[in-house]
């Protein structure tokens, strides 16, 4: 495995296939060793978990780290006999259109980075299995980077806190309950059609003795007649979007109800108040003068100021750094090219991929960039993640072994029968077994067919 690590760093281009890799001088075995060590091999995850928290991390200017969470589908549409598969909700494959494909699950934790570039450091990966509930999983996920940074000592007391930013698909507000014994802000995306709640008003001697209110009035995002003033507006100048109008609202917080994830909250009979500020950020344009929709974004601090504002909205634009990291897994060192069976070993493929990018992230400075003669080269501090991993490669050293002999191998042991025993597929989904709909308007099969020759008679 070290070996196939090597060789995908040092892959002349793109990894289109992972038997390729056995073929370059940096893999001095057969392809059969290959899919041995990711089925049968073994990989500390604890231990480079517990190493990649103690590498030099990058930072936002004011010293603090910015984590992201995100889930990045393994597509298995054609397994059948492969376990644990999921419905992983896919864009782009349609136009204007959304499809749910096969596949495993992963939730990738990473470091972002300030500056011109799409460089990020993955501190952990977990596959998502057909019982697991997502933001519980992501919860566990997030709480052990967080420990594991601060046994690090990359966070001590009297730091800022660890930002963490989310998108659209994670409930925010119960990341930030189950989360707030840590030193994390969370920071995620809502929809545009949410329903929230503002602070209570201060309370009113009635003479009836009525119950005071628990929430404030309802503020829907779509209707502005609901918004009071806001606590804070930011006005921002942008490079690519134009003016930047940041608005927020203090102490905003949803209604929770005993539904869902709240149904069996710890036994108790009251449900928790999380309150946090409600940001709405609106630009001039995006890229061509499209038009830009207002985007919402709710973080767990409360009493924000202008620059704590300005800083959430700008850390969740650094997101989607991730999704570059993403497309460099898959379209350039080939995570998703191996045709594996078993979850496990997907597994460890996946953490090889996470070693090998974590050394090409480290061997920043001493990588060339690749370009045509008729392009002008990139600055070293300007490079992106798919500049020259073939660089940093050396010619195979003089005691290497030799490559295996061209004799005709012995192939398939004989057998009795023609063809091996099939694996058992698992399905994605139970489905009921529903009886037979009688139609007696509708001709049998027999029926058809005697029909067919009285005619052709």
């Amino acid at each position: 495995m070290f070996e196939l690590a090597d060789a995908v760093l040092c892959a002349p281009g793109a990894v289109h296939s992972a038997v390729e890799l056995t073929l370059l001088p940096e893999h001095r075995r057969g392809h059969g060793a290959m899919y041995d060590g990711l089925n049968g091999g073994r990989i500390d995850a604890d231990r480079l978990r517990s190493l990649l928290a103690g590498l030099p991390l990058p930072r936002f200017p004011d010293g603090r780290l910015v984590l992201a969470v995100d889930v990045s589908p393994w597509l298995r549409s054609d397994a059948p006999c492969s376990p644990e598969r999921l419905f992983c909700h896919v864009y782009g494959r349609a136009k204007t259109a959304s499809q749910f494909i096969p596949g495993w699950p992963y939730s990738f934790v990473a470091v972002l980075e300030m500056g011109a570039t799409s460089w990020t450091q993955i501190l952990d990966a977990v596959r998502l299995g057909p019982a697991d509930d997502a933001t519980a999983v992501t919860a566990a996920q997030l709480r052990g980077v967080v420990e594991r940074l601060i046994a690090a000592g990359q966070w001590s007391p009297g730091e800022p806190d660890i930002t963490v930013v989310t998108d659209a698909g994670y409930d925010v507000t119960r990341l930030a309950w189950v989360l707030r014994d840590l030193p994390v802000e969370l920071v995620g995306r809502v929809r545009g059609d949410r329903v929230m709640r503002l602070p209570k008003p201060p309370r009113v001697y009635d003479p009836k003795g009525c119950r005071p209110p628990k929430h404030g009035p309802e503020f829907r995002f779509a209707r502005p007649e609901t918004w009071p003033e806001p606590a804070v507006t930011t006005r921002t100048a942008t490079a690519n979007y134009g003016k930047a109008t940041a608005q927020a609202w203090d102490r905003v917080h949803p209604r929770l109800t005993h539904r869902a994830a709240w149904l069996g909250h710890e036994g108790e009979l009251e449900l928790p108040l999380i309150e946090g500020t409600l940001v709405r950020l609106k630009v001039e344009h995006l890229s061509k003068d499209r038009a830009a929709p207002a985007v919402w974004l709710w973080s767990s601090k409360t009493g924000a100021d202008g620059t704590d504002v300005d800083r959430a909205w700008q850390a969740f634009l650094r997101r989607f750094d991730l999704e570059h990291i993403f497309r460099l897994f898959k379209q350039t060192l080939g995570w998703t090219q191996p045709r594996l069976r078993d979850p496990e070993a997907a597994d460890r493929w996946t953490w090889l991929i996470i070693a090998a990018y974590t050394q090409l992230r480290l061997a920043r400075p001493v990588i060339q960039d690749l370009r045509h003669p008729r392009e002008k080269p990139t600055a070293p501090h300007r490079l992106t993640p798919r500049a020259g991993p073939a660089d940093i490669s050396e010619p195979p050293p003089a005691h290497a072994l030799p490559r295996q002999s061209t004799e005709t191998p012995p192939g398939r042991p004989r057998t009795t029968t023609r063809h091996p025993e099939q694996a058992p597929s698992t399905p994605l989904r139970r489905r009921q077994n529903r009886p037979p709909r009688n139609n007696p308007y509708r001709p049998t099969t027999l029926e058809r067919l005697k029909n067919k020759l009285s005619s052709s008679s």
